[in-house]
């Protein structure tokens, strides 16, 4: 089956999924060569049981698991322009008791355990967060580091975090 069949045949949920994890992939690749001046070049996209998409790093193969940080599911629902319903909206509404600080570190820790479970047919694995909540920025990632749980045994060889849906505040490596 080719790919336009393959995509023809998927639901619209999964499409968008693959979307924003190669608009996730590309624009760390990018960010990643500014700071670093190593080229990482040629996103595809896996099948399950690897990592979400691969590439060159300086003309090695890497693959990338990617994720998105949205907070909890509900404001992931409004974040990706959802309809939202009234259960919503309550849940929502609950979440304003809860200092922003201590929602993002839920979900943060929340991603990175759920994520550490996973293993990959892959020799190489990073994984990139994308911060899709407005928010959150780079700067209270990077002042809530140390509150970080990240769990003893992963399949990565680094951890990143893209600051922002749109890279403007840079990225910021957690792992190692």
């Amino acid at each position: 089956m080719s790919d336009t069949q393959e995509q023809r045949s998927m639901n619209p949920r999964m499409l968008e999924k693959i979307k924003l994890e190669h608009e996730a992939a590309r624009l760390f690749m990018r960010l990643y060569e500014q700071n670093f001046g190593i080229k990482m070049r040629h996103i595809w996209h896996n099948e399950p049981k690897k990592p979400d998409v691969s590439c060159y790093l300086d003309g090695e193969r890497l693959d990338l698991e990617i994720a998105h940080l949205y907070g909890s599911e509900e404001e992931a629902q409004l974040i990706l322009g959802r309809e939202i319903t009234l259960r919503t909206l309550d849940a929502l509404h609950r979440l304003i008791n809860v200092p922003i600080d201590h929602r993002l570190l839920n979900a943060l820790n929340a991603i990175l355990a759920s994520k550490a479970e996973k293993s990959y047919h892959s020799d190489r694995v990073w994984l990139v967060l994308r911060n899709a909540n407005p928010l959150w920025s780079r700067h209270d990632l990077e002042a809530n580091l140390h509150q970080v749980t990240l769990p003893e045994r992963h399949p990565f060889e680094q951890i990143w975090v893209v600051g922002d849906m749109k890279g403007v505040s840079g990225i910021l490596r957690l792992f190692p």
